[in-house]
């Protein structure tokens, strides 16, 4: 098309790539405000050439001009459904609907709704949504701020996946070129079969190499071989997760465990593909491979369908074993130019995605109690006379000394500010802190390693209940009670911590008003 017929929205974008220019996701006003965008990640690839036939997103609207719903809420309490839409044209999700229309009662999300105008909707893959054996994600597990407004994440744990059959509706099929960007969390990953975003089999059965084109982002190895744990962005092709043009490790990967990552696929359906990732909050794309595609996917055989949360062999007979975050993605008719990939990636990072700090605000003095049912009157508590961390009942009868060693002061994370470290309140300059995944108090030592094993991440918590704390250096683990001991603990494994039963209880903790 040429130039002068763009209209003026996208002739800016336009020119902004052409030149070289970084594109930025409009002008960020203050706290609790909505977006004035001047060009958003879709308004970019439409000025390169390489429109979206598919946009969503629980956060903003992905084009400057769009105004409509983001996605669909449904309410236990009646089974009332209410559309998210956005605080203004190119803005934020208006979180105040959510929270009013589900206030007294739990909501999970049951559609995210395509932006594009081609109608690809994704519905939860169950009874009631797209058929299928999985169950809507809960709609409050993780709330954020984007540009200082609140906003909610799709928080995807096993059991939870969306799909659309979009072949007819504008998503590429067969050879044609394709690309696709999510932004996700590489604090919420498992090794599970398959975080996806992207392009699917209509049947939802695995149909064969070149079947799907989807960004995969976990810590699944699928080859072997892999250096480190991940999570890592690969590409799902069927048959396979891809690091790179082969099923050998591509030494060009690299782990992003950032909060918000940003992630990047794109396949010109029969000779290359380029995978990409960065943190959504700051700095440029790292581009992780970029060549031909691996033997026996040439040409590709996209059947056009569009997988959110799982592979492509689920969840029409069984349920998905994986799990992730989702906060804005899109899919591409064609093979989008780096220019618009890096503008894309520098309107992510303008966004100003952020953590709330809720309730473990820097400063704070809390106690953290037990959720188990065993142990509602326990808290994490240090011992007196040695470095042991336990949980101990605690009352209003208990010493000054006990109510003390249940107490922590809230600290920014040491190794990663956006997450959390815990000072004891009456032990200046001592940390909880991990050590052959065992929890003690130490003295700060001022070394990487300490900061690394003092540092935890606030999540939803994992049995629907408080909190749960996440190691920052080893994000399977949590912090956990196991006979009355503070582990760091997986689910499932050698430890004797680790055992799966009473793991999600035992991981989620309840902030509670603190005793000292």
């Amino acid at each position: 098309m040429a130039l002068h017929r763009l209209d003026r929205r996208v002739r800016t974008a336009f020119l902004a790539i052409v030149t070289g220019a970084a594109l930025v996701g409009g002008v960020l006003t203050g706290g609790g405000t909505s977006q004035a965008a001047t060009s958003q990640p879709c308004d970019i690839y439409a000025a390169a050439g390489t429109p979206c036939v598919a946009a969503h997103s629980t956060v903003r609207a992905l084009y400057s001009a769009y105004s409509g719903r983001l996605y669909q809420v449904r309410r236990a309490s009646d089974s009332s459904t209410r559309d998210v839409g956005t605080l203004s044209a190119g803005g934020y999700a208006n979180a105040s609907t959510q929270d009013n229309f589900c206030a007294g009662t739990g909501c999970v999300v049951t559609v995210v709704y395509d932006q594009s105008g081609h109608g690809n909707d994704l519905a939860y893959q169950g009874s009631g949504g797209a058929g299928g054996r999985d169950t809507p994600a809960t709609a409050t597990s993780e709330a954020l701020t984007a540009g200082g407004n609140k906003v909610y994440s799709l928080y995807i744990n096993p059991g939870n996946s969306y799909w659309h059959d979009g072949h007819a509706s504008g998503v590429p099929t067969g050879s044609a070129p394709q690309g696709v960007y999510m932004v996700t969390s590489g604090t919420h990953v498992n090794s599970g079969c398959c975080f996806d975003y992207g392009n699917s089999e209509t049947d939802r059965k695995a149909d064969g190499a070149g079947a799907m084109d989807a960004i995969y982002f976990g810590t699944s190895c699928w080859f072997g071989g892999c250096s480190g744990t991940g999570p890592w962005v690969q590409a799902d092709l069927e048959y396979g997760l891809f690091p790179g043009g082969g099923s050998s490790w591509n030494p060009n990967q690299r782990a992003f465990t950032n909060t918000y990552v940003t992630a990047m696929l794109k396949n010109n359906g029969s000779t290359q593909m380029a995978l990409k990732g960065a943190n959504a909050q700051s700095g440029s794309l790292t581009t992780l491979y970029s060549g031909a595609l691996p033997g026996g996917y040439n040409p590709m055989k996209k059947q056009g369908a569009i997988v959110l949360g799982s592979g492509g062999d689920c969840c029409a007979t069984n349920t998905n074993q994986s799990l992730g975050t989702f906060y804005e993605g899109a899919v591409t008719a064609g093979y989008p130019s780096d220019a618009a990939d890096n503008a894309v990636q520098a309107n992510i990072v303008a966004a100003g995605y952020a953590r709330t700090a809720g309730a473990f605000t820097p400063g704070s003095r809390i106690s953290l109690q037990a959720t188990t049912a065993c142990c509602t009157a326990d808290y994490i508590s240090h011992d007196t006379g040695d470095a042991n961390v336990v949980i101990a009942a605690v009352t209003a009868g208990s010493t000054a000394t006990a109510k003390a060693n249940a107490t922590w002061l809230v600290r920014p994370g040491l190794a990663d500010s956006t997450c959390v470290s815990f000072e004891s309140a009456n032990t200046s300059g001592s940390y909880l802190r991990h050590q052959g995944f065992r929890l003690y108090l130490r003295a700060n030592d001022g070394s990487s390693l300490f900061a690394q094993d003092a540092t935890f991440c606030p999540k939803p918590g994992n049995s629907g209940t408080g909190y749960s704390l996440q190691s920052v250096n080893y994000p399977a683990k949590y912090v956990r009670h196991y006979a009355n001991t503070v582990y760091l603990a997986a689910n499932g494994g050698s430890n004797a911590w680790d055992a799966t039963a009473s793991w999600a209880q035992d991981t989620s903790w309840l902030v509670a008003a603190p005793w000292n």
